[in-house]
């Protein structure tokens, strides 16, 4: 709602905006009773005989702008535009949003209906219900994780069976209702240079890349006393807090030894968001069958 002062100042340019309209049509139509003696000209001449002329404009066309100009105060009657007044028929952009979508949702009650008391298994093994899964993954998923469900960098694979949060269905369904918040935090100043350095090193070795065996030998004691904490003694990580696996191959940001020193000093921030309000529970389960599916789980 507008305040006073912002809806008097609507009103006011609206209906002057279409009352100045009307006089600047009616100011310069030209005039169309004229003596037999007036040639209708303005007086201008140029060049001895061309001369500016004070044509009307046609009473057809003058007659359009009136009905132009009567129809938007008519418009204005009926629907918002004039400051707080909502109009006689009270239509607004939000109520016009909720009636379509109120259609929309009863029209698709039908198609998800039939998978209510399915569960994961019987999803994933219903063609109809993957074909409506992959459209929902499309639609919500794919602008993160690509239409195949790969992911990108800093966006999880879901085609592979590595999991930072758990792969099972109640887990899925628990990342779909909440959302998942993955933070690690900067340790440049509690590591240090050399120490940035030395666990970076730890890291590749513990991920079977080739390392400073003497840079990794220090390492491992500053990783055991800080790092350990979430990813584990032996750096398998944790899925209950979201923490890699750090002795495999998969890698979120990337496993260079740039990166993951980049990881260790800035720290890394990853957000998917909760869908547990946006999509009813029907398309949540369809969206976890289908995640499910996608890594052969």
């Amino acid at each position: 709602m507008l305040n006073s002062f912002w809806n008097w100042f609507v009103i006011i340019i609206t209906v002057g905006s279409l009352l100045a309209c009307w006089w600047l049509l009616h100011w310069t139509k030209g005039v169309s009773d004229r003596s037999d003696d007036d040639d209708g000209s303005t007086g201008h001449v140029w060049d001895e005989d061309l001369k500016e002329l004070n044509t009307p404009l046609p009473r057809w066309w003058l007659h359009l702008f009136n009905i132009t100009i009567v129809f938007a105060l008519v418009y204005l009657v009926f629907f918002p535009g004039l400051g707080n007044f909502a109009g006689m028929l009270g239509w607004s952009q939000a109520s016009q949003y909720d009636e379509e979508m109120a259609a929309a949702t009863a029209a698709q009650e039908s198609v998800f209906a039939r998978f209510r008391d399915m569960d994961a298994a019987a999803l994933m093994a219903d063609g109809k219900a993957m074909e409506t899964a992959g459209r929902l993954f499309r639609q919500n998923c794919a602008m993160c994780h690509g239409s195949d469900g790969r992911g990108a960098k800093g966006f999880p694979n879901l085609a592979d069976d590595n999991w930072q949060w758990g792969g099972s269905h109640e887990q899925i369904m628990a990342t779909l209702n909440n959302g998942r918040v993955a933070a690690m935090p900067p340790f440049a100043p509690v590591l240090g240079e050399d120490g940035v350095k030395e666990v970076v090193a730890y890291v590749q070795q513990l991920s079977g890349q080739e390392a400073d065996a003497q840079l990794a030998n220090a390492g491992q004691a500053r990783f055991q006393m800080i790092c350990m904490a979430c990813h584990g003694m032996d750096g398998t990580g944790n899925p209950a807090l979201g923490a890699p696996n750090l002795t495999d191959d998969v890698w979120l940001y990337g496993g260079d030894a740039g990166t993951i020193e980049q990881g260790l000093r800035n720290g890394r921030n990853g957000q998917m968001p909760a869908f547990g309000e946006s999509l009813s529970e029907e398309r949540r389960k369809l969206l976890a069958a289908y995640v499910q599916g996608l890594s052969g789980s």
